[in-house]
């Protein structure tokens, strides 16, 4: 059960809680765009002095050098577990504009959803755990944890400046575990905890033949085309069912638990269902796996983009001299992107194609993170969505990566739970940007919860 308490404070607050929430996406703190640098400044300005009425302590703003950090904290609790919570007020460029039913930065309330950008990623989920600590430390004049907030102003850019900030600032972040709000649920009224993520790795390859691109009736047949030399190379990455040929590539991969895959079992995926959604005859990947597996748990590779050659009207008869692909690997506990990176540049060299000069340039890189989904703390979110939402939490794997969650297993050394409140249609990164208010007004109620669960536990038996 959760806090009758707490209950009705959330309830007595939730329009002046809607009304500050609403103040905070206003501001357009936009990071990827250099006009919007006062308004990034404005929004670290506004969370800190929310942050203080809230009455977190030791609040102040960090410059990087990039958009500044905001930090605060709460630290009276004796002998309980110390808990970092993590999230980012920068939010994504709002364009194209004339798809928005409301102005992005006009907060507006219809159907019971809270339209602007920002609204789910990831100021709302960042505001509820402000507003969470202020209900426990209004009721109960103390919080049952200690707790750190570091909110960033730079996640939607790549958090370029994050891993050294922490590295500089370990001490001061040292933590029992990392709490982050920035992921979704499963679906409506279908609460999660997600516990891992999966790590990219990324290149280009680069395919160059004759010193310019020849007429085909003079030179087809006697030279190498750039655009078949860099198909066969493609092909030569996967076999017809999706298993990668790379040599070594799935030989760190952590295989699946038992208990895991009953757990995804128990969900009642409807890949049927899937089908007809994405208007596709046949499901793909890996057999010997289901579909949230494949996404989940299993490693990926995949040609993003290929380019060469004549595309516009009619027909051009030339061997083009030049052809490239962009290649992304979605990788799983314990694959590492660098050695993922040296087997692809290796497997390109094996199956380079006579002819023509093959370089393979490197891009973005995130290591896979993965907390055991039996963690005392996993378990205790898992707790807390179930005390409010009255039914059973789902326990999975994000198929995407979040690299700066990597970064904090691996300079942190904790346990990262990852327990969001959004839902997949909410439009993030999209025009009409929302949250469902039904999600703000539970979620509240179970991170107040999920901060009271956690005092059950010692420090000790938090560590990974």
């Amino acid at each position: 059960m959760h806090s009758p308490k707490l209950d009705q404070y959330f309830s007595d607050m939730r329009e002046t809680h809607l009304s500050e929430l609403k103040e905070f996406l206003k501001i357009a703190s936009i990071s990827s765009l250099s006009e919007h640098k006062e308004d990034m400044q404005k929004g670290a300005e506004w969370l800190a002095e929310n942050m203080k009425q809230a009455g977190l302590e030791n609040v102040k703003i960090d410059a990087t050098a990039g958009h500044p950090v905001v930090y605060a904290d709460w630290l009276h609790a004796p002998g309980k577990p110390t808990v970092l919570m993590y999230g980012h007020y920068d939010v994504q460029p709002v364009d194209p504009l004339h798809l928005w039913e409301t102005e992005p930065f006009e907060p507006t309330i219809r159907d019971e959803k809270l339209f602007a950008r920002g609204a789910s990623d990831d100021k709302g989920q960042v505001f509820m755990h402000v507003k969470a600590v202020e209900a426990l430390l209004k009721n109960s004049g103390e919080l049952p944890v200690n707790i750190k907030f570091l909110i960033e102003g730079e996640e939607e850019i790549g958090s370029p400046n994050l891993d050294a900030y922490v590295e500089e600032n370990k001490e001061a972040l040292a933590a029992d575990i990392i709490v982050i709000s920035d992921t979704g649920m499963q679906g409506p009224g279908q609460p999660a905890v997600c516990y891992g993520l999966r790590g990219l790795a990324g290149i280009q390859i680069d395919v160059k033949g004759a010193k310019g691109d020849l007429h085909s009736g003079l030179y087809g047949g006697g030279v190498q085309n750039a655009l078949h030399a860099i198909v066969e190379l493609l092909a030569s990455f996967r076999d017809k069912e999706g298993t990668i040929q790379v040599d070594g590539f799935y030989e760190n991969v952590r295989p699946l638990l038992d208990d895991e895959r009953e757990a995804y079992k128990a969900l009642g995926f409807d890949e049927e269902a899937l089908k007809q959604e994405l208007e596709v005859p046949a499901l793909f990947g890996e057999p010997g796996f289901t579909h949230l597996e494949r996404v989940w748990a299993r490693p990926t590779l995949e040609v993003n983009g290929v380019f060469g050659g004549f595309s516009g009207e009619g027909i051009k008869t030339v061997l083009p001299n030049e052809a490239g692909a962009k290649i992304t690997c979605r990788l799983v506990p314990d694959q590492d992107p660098d050695e993922i990176v040296a087997k692809l540049k290796a497997h390109v060299e094996a199956h380079k194609p006579q002819g023509v000069e093959v370089t393979v340039s490197e891009f973005d890189k995130g290591k896979p993170f993965i907390t055991p989904y039996d963690h005392p703390a996993i378990q205790a979110a898992g707790a807390s969505y179930e005390a409010v939402y009255n039914v059973p939490t789902a326990y999975v794997r994000g198929g995407g990566s979040i690299p700066i969650v990597a970064s904090f297993d691996e300079i942190l050394g904790l346990p990262v739970v990852l327990m969001g409140f959004g839902l997949s249609t909410e439009n993030f990164h999209a025009p009409n940007e929302h949250f469902h208010l039904e999600n703000f007004d539970k979620g509240l109620r179970v991170i107040g919860n999920y901060y009271e669960q956690l005092a059950n536990f010692t420090p000790e038996q938090l560590k990974k």
